[in-house]
């Protein structure tokens, strides 16, 4: 199910950016031919009344376990393959709904994923690289695919990253139970998504580092959910009345962002970041996010962030029992209202120079290499979401926790 708890799962699981200055004497010693796996854990629970699968109220429940793994292998000094895939498994009170309009079980759904990525450099210090992707669950098969280049200038110190991503997915057209009339509700079973962005990046001093991005995403076809219900302005004399969500087939995106990066001295740096968000949905977003890297220990870091998000409501969204039946969009999913969001986290990482223990791994004898447990990553968030709708509602709670653990050989 296309479900909110994969955005901000996502959101609370990776950190913005990357540290401010990093060795380049580390870098430089790293091996060329090094295999790095991460391994990664995230853990996901939120609580809410205002499920979209029944109109805008109704529990919002969920927990989301997320096993990953990220490999990255280097074929030679100029070729790199990266390959991620993992799953999601949900347990959803709202998502049972679907079916029976009250309940207190949860329905239960698999995401199975996988990424490529394969890059090239040349002598020129240009990367090439192609992606590939595929995502499947009950009700949602997805496949993309997409090319990239980045080009550094400026002694290293300038990279301009170009990038095109497109998205091909086809849903199974799942309705709610009392809408399964035989009648077809939506035009196609179909979405495209088309990702272009460009991001420039500077070393501006020894301390300070910036980059600025600018993406335009379009869609087409479904973008609606099928299984989403909307109730109008008559369901106190039709209760038993709604219809499937209607959305136009297509939007327009536009998000860009600004990124700072700051070494304020050995034990100590500072990741800003700043996005504007407009959609042809009417939906304006500012989002800001701060975290702050504190080495306490020669090989401990604790890095607390915060971030905030606030945005404007999309026209074609309205609460339980608002819309007119006139209209000609409709939608009850509050993703689409008006909103503020915190998230209030807190990180640990523990990375040794020589790692936190060494062994032989499965190819040693093959290959004559030790495997290096490299770092131990842990993070904690609250995430907390108040409507700002006329009328109320809007408002959801969540926390996630996730680790990840890091191997090199």
């Amino acid at each position: 199910m296309q479900l909110t708890y994969k955005l901000l799962a996502i959101a609370l699981l990776i950190s913005s950016g990357l540290y401010a200055q990093e060795s380049s004497d580390s870098n430089e010693a790293k091996k060329l031919n090094e295999t790095e796996i991460n391994f990664l854990f995230n853990y996901y629970e939120q609580d809410g009344n205002n499920a979209a699968v029944t109109g805008g109220r109704g529990t919002e429940e969920l927990t989301n376990v997320a096993p990953a793994v990220i490999i990255n292998i280097p074929i030679d000094t100029s070729r790199t393959l990266s390959t991620y895939f993992g799953f999601d498994n949900y347990s959803s009170a709202s998502t049972d709904n679907i079916d029976n309009n009250v309940s207190s079980a949860s329905s239960s759904d698999t995401r199975y994923y996988v990424n490529a990525t394969y890059s090239k450099t040349n002598t020129n210090q240009a990367t090439y690289s192609v992606k590939a992707g595929y995502s499947q669950e009950y009700d949602y098969t997805s496949i993309s695919a997409g090319l990239g280049w980045a080009k550094e200038f400026n002694n290293q110190n300038t990279e301009l990253n170009l990038s095109g991503l497109a998205y091909f997915d086809t849903w199974k057209l799942l309705y709610p139970a009392e809408l399964r009339t035989g009648e077809k509700l939506v035009d196609t079973d179909k979405r495209q998504s088309f990702n272009f962005s460009a991001t420039l990046a500077q070393v501006i001093s020894k301390r300070l580092q910036a980059s600025l991005s600018l993406e335009y995403v379009f869609q087409t076809g479904l973008l609606s959910t099928p299984f989403h219900r909307v109730y109008f302005n008559d369901a106190i004399n039709n209760p038993i009345s709604p219809k499937v969500e209607k959305l136009p087939d297509s939007r327009t995106k536009i998000p860009v962002g600004l990124r700072i990066n700051y070494y304020l001295n050995d034990l100590i740096i500072l990741r800003g970041y700043y996005r504007f968000y407009h959609d042809d949905f009417d939906i304006d977003a500012h989002t800001m996010n701060l975290e702050v890297p504190v080495k306490v220990a020669q090989f401990f870091t604790v890095y607390p962030f915060f971030r905030y998000h606030t945005q404007t409501a999309s026209k074609y969204f309205a609460p339980y029992g608002v819309h007119e039946r006139s209209e000609e969009y409709y939608s009850s999913d509050y993703d689409l209202s008006a909103l503020n969001s915190t998230s209030l986290g807190l990180g640990l990482k523990y990375s040794p120079l020589y790692g936190l223990t060494r062994f032989k791994g499965p190819f040693s004898k093959k290959t004559g290499r030790i495997t290096s447990f490299k770092s131990v990553d842990v993070r904690f968030a609250d995430y907390t979401r108040t409507g700002n709708n006329p009328g109320g509602g809007g408002d959801l709670d969540a926390y996630s926790l996730s680790f990840e653990f890091t191997f090199v050989f």
